[in-house]
């Protein structure tokens, strides 16, 4: 089982970015998705979730109204649209698979990960 995450980069400040997961070894349409980020000696931190069927999604308060969790289940895929970045934006960002259908914000608790794409928002 891998997740492969993809779509960082460099972006000026109030750029946007699209990262994308990529699944593979079995499905995830069972499992909440969600994508995690860390900057340089800080905590993981949980950004946001959405449930199996992409119905309903949950958000850090200092992303909401900027970023967008959606997914491709027949593609087995999960995606964060990120909009109007911002320096703190900058950090490893992970896609991650709860473990279960439901979720949880604690990053120790997921047990499936991608390896993580850089974003740095900087002019």
């Amino acid at each position: 089982v891998q997740l492969q995450a993809s779509g960082g980069g460099l972006v000026q400040p109030g750029g946007s970015l699209r990262l994308s997961c990529a699944a593979s070894g079995q499905s995830f349409s069972p499992r909440y998705t969600a994508w995690f980020r860390q900057a340089p000696g800080k905590e993981r931190d949980f950004v946001a979730a959405i449930s199996t069927s992409g119905g309903w999604s949950y958000y850090v308060d200092s992303v909401k109204g900027r970023f967008t969790i959606s997914r491709d289940n027949a593609k087995n895929m999960w995606y964060l649209q990120m909009n109007s970045l911002n320096a703190e934006d900058t950090a490893v960002y992970y896609c991650a698979a709860a473990p279960g259908s439901s979720w949880t914000p604690l990053w120790r608790k997921y047990d499936y990960w991608g390896q993580g794409t850089q974003v740095t928002v900087s002019s």
